[in-house]
């Protein structure tokens, strides 16, 4: 499931808390806020370079909580968008937002301008973890908006994070069922980079946060790619995008620029392991049959997977076969 957003950032603009990793500015590398012309302005780029396309793509309003901007400004901007999606040109308004900054009055304003969809911020289903990170809104608050916004007809997006400071992978785990319950259309997972300028950073340098590993954040997201999508449920991003503003600013934290698709790579991987080891194949040489677009996830980068099922006597080969679904593998008996 990929989107073609018109992605407008909205850097810590609105949102009351300073949450323990937030640095709006490094994760975005936007500092100006955007005015109604910016939105007008990208929607016409995005029209020229998307053509036919655009028809299924959203305009989007990130990096902020957009329902806690004053509101004649967050009228403004939708005012800017709401044009393109009447006459068909966009298929969407896309905002994300904090759950504590939805009600019945701020969805009615969005219905009219067109939003179709509201991704929350949830990162934690824990309120002992979300205390501790300054986020402001309990897990209560996450499930009682998510209600409201399912009731008032949007498509719901929501988004966790790992590695937050007090959480366990275990937490982590129950964070993802607890958000599975709540029925979103989508998820995105960031595993938590702390960075320079946040309580986090500050933390990290300290030695009192201990990031996760990419190993770990790796193994982990794998796990939960394999268990929203278990429940029907397109995870549509996987850790931040790339900046130079990010990785000059990290201080710790499991960042790579390719960090889904090690996750793929991971979860292709316990695939084969787990075959292997239920159809009791013997170490050796074996054929294993992908999808061709699946081929460079099941070698994994710097042939990772086949180096590690070496490791246990497996002296693998891959296959395209466009007969496998995306995802998964089959052991091929010739």
């Amino acid at each position: 499931m990929r989107h073609a957003n018109v992605a407008l950032f909205v850097p810590n603009n609105g949102c009351p808390h300073a949450c323990s990793f937030c640095n709006q500015h490094t994760i975005t590398g936007v500092e100006k806020q955007p005015e109604a012309a910016d939105v007008r302005a990208a929607a016409e780029t995005a029209l020229k370079s998307l053509g036919e396309k655009s028809k299924d793509a959203e305009i989007a309003f990130f990096g902020g909580s957009f329902t806690a901007i004053k509101r004649s400004y967050m009228i403004s901007l939708l005012e800017a968008a709401w044009p393109y999606v009447k006459d068909g040109r966009f298929a969407g308004i896309r905002i994300s937002t904090r759950p504590d900054y939805i009600d019945d009055e701020i969805l009615s304003i969005l219905k009219h301008y067109g939003v179709t969809t509201i991704e929350l911020g949830a990162q934690s289903m824990d309120d002992r973890v979300l205390a501790l990170n300054g986020r402001g809104h309990t897990a209560e608050q996450v499930e009682k908006a998510s209600g409201l916004i399912r009731a008032a007809g949007f498509s719901i997006g929501l988004q966790m994070m790992t590695g937050l400071m007090g959480d366990t992978d275990d937490g982590a785990r129950a964070t993802a069922e607890k958000l599975a319950d709540l029925s979103p259309d989508c998820v995105r997972i960031y595993p938590t980079i702390a960075l320079r300028g946040t309580v986090l950073g500050e933390a990290c340098e300290r030695g009192e946060y201990r990031p996760q590993t990419l190993e770990e954040a790796v193994e982990l997201c794998a796990e939960l790619l394999g268990f929203f999508e278990s429940r029907g449920i397109p995870v549509i991003r996987l850790g931040l995008h790339a900046s130079p503003e990010l990785e000059q600013n990290r201080v710790g934290g499991p960042w790579h620029p390719a960090f889904r698709e090690l996750c793929e790579s991971r979860r292709l991987l316990r695939k084969m392991e787990l075959k292997l080891k239920k159809e009791k194949v013997p170490s050796g040489r074996v054929k294993i049959l992908v999808n061709p677009k699946c081929l460079s996830q099941a070698i994994g980068q710097n042939k990772e997977n086949i180096c590690k099922l070496a490791a246990v006597g497996y002296d693998v080969s891959f296959y395209p076969d466009i007969s496998v679904p995306r995802s998964d593998i089959a052991i091929s008996a010739g």
